[in-house]
């Protein structure tokens, strides 16, 4: 082979880079999805990747770099517009221009970054979140629970060393009312916030099945940049937190927009301290409800006793006025009797003397006296008056009884 068709790697590379400066030396808007994002030495370092409509598999995939001039203004500005930091699974519209360098190959060098697609893209994916969670019927499922009136057993989801949480806890200590707080630590930034929040949820899912009864759970976060907000808008954990049995209430620390994880909440609060502020207010206000039922029973309670005081009183004055008056109308009645007892007795006794006189006519038809003077006589045997003859024998002795006299006949 001749040596003039020969070229060493730097001079076909060379060429390379030629090429690509004489061919493509503007810069270019570009579509595409983060794969990987990481910083070094202050420049931002990317691979991008496109994907057809739900597949998995790329079907293009580049390098792309941001020096650290560029990076420092481009960066802030995004963060600021868009509320979150440049992380993989993100979508960006990247202004860019080829480079190819004869050591390290082709890149495309980012010159720009425009945050309102990125906004468009987080609109659309949260909305499309929405509507699924809607579509599942779980979106109003927590607003439909009721917090319990009194909600003093509190299960807390939150960094255990989170400035917001020992806040949360020292308000709670310092109210009037007995809340007995239990921490169930998990990731409040960065990529684990899903997974841990969920794992979070099902210990105490569990927890409340073994031993402790929880009122209410609290998801709290305190400080934080809102660019680490996105680990708050995924599906799966506002499923969880939709499908939970206990309300739950959400202080993340942010003011501009909702996440979807306050969405889904049975209460959404801005800090920490707030969500601390919500329970002592709720409680307070059933204190100041049983209080003010406490006062109402006993206003009517004094104003029922003034009334049968009253009534007692009234009584009272009357009795003696009530008395003479009975005792006049028994008085009364009492000399009304006395005077029919005679009248009522008199003619009782006339009709009993009636009965007498009709009994002493009875008594004298059968008296066994008239009888006699009639010719009759009576035999008596033994003291006994006798009826039947055959009851005698030889020997006996038997009375006849006549008008003038006895007669005793002995028997053979």
């Amino acid at each position: 082979m001749e040596s003039k068709n020969r070229y060493s790697l730097l001079e076909l590379n060379s060429l390379v880079r030629e090429a690509i400066e004489c061919e493509l030396p503007n810069e270019y808007w570009v579509e595409a999805e983060l794969s990987e994002c990481r910083e070094s030495y202050g420049h931002c370092y990317m691979d991008l990747i496109q994907r057809k409509e739900n597949a998995a598999t790329p079907v293009a995939r580049a390098s792309a770099k941001c020096w650290a001039s560029k990076w420092q203004i481009i960066r802030p500005y995004f963060e600021r517009t868009t509320g979150q930091q440049l992380r993989a699974g993100m979508k960006v519209l990247l202004k860019v221009y080829a480079q190819f360098h004869e050591a390290y190959g082709f890149s495309w060098i980012v010159t720009d970054i425009d945050p309102n697609y990125t906004l468009g893209d987080q609109a659309r994916r949260r909305q499309e979140i929405i509507r699924q969670l809607k579509e599942e019927g779980v979106f109003d499922l927590q607003r439909e629970l009721a917090l319990p009136l009194f909600c003093l057993n509190i299960a807390v989801i939150s960094s255990k060393t989170a400035a917001g949480y020992g806040d949360f806890a020292a308000q709670l200590a310092d109210s009037p009312f007995a809340f007995h707080s239990q921490l169930f630590p998990a990731i409040m930034q960065g990529e684990g916030v899903e997974q841990s929040i969920i794992a979070a949820l099902n210990n105490i899912f569990f927890t409340i099945h073994q031993q402790q009864p929880f009122d209410c759970v609290v998801i709290i976060r305190g400080g934080g940049a809102t660019s680490d907000m996105s680990g708050f808008d995924t599906l799966a954990l506002a499923e969880n937190v939709a499908n939970f049995p206990l309300p739950i209430i959400t202080g993340i620390g942010h003011d501009r927009d909702e996440c979807i994880l306050d969405m889904v909440s049975h209460q959404r609060v801005k800090t920490p301290t707030a969500a601390a502020a919500f329970l002592i207010d709720h409680v307070q206000a059933v204190a100041d409800a049983i209080d003010d039922v406490q006062n109402r029973m006993t206003r009517y309670t004094q104003q029922k006793l003034t009334t049968l005081h009253s009534q007692l009183s009234t009584l009272q004055q009357a009795l003696p006025r009530l008395f003479s008056v009975f005792k006049t109308r028994q008085e009364a009645r009492l000399e009304s009797i006395e005077l029919r007892i005679p009248m009522i007795a008199e003619r009782k006794l006339t009709a009993e003397h009636h009965k007498l006189e009709l009994v002493t006519e009875r008594l004298k038809a059968l008296d066994p006296i008239l009888l006699l003077k009639r010719g009759y006589s009576i035999t008596r045997f033994c003291g006994h008056t006798l009826r039947d003859p055959m009851k005698l024998h030889e020997g006996d002795v038997i009375e006849t009884i006549m008008e003038k006299g006895t007669i005793k006949s002995i028997i053979k």
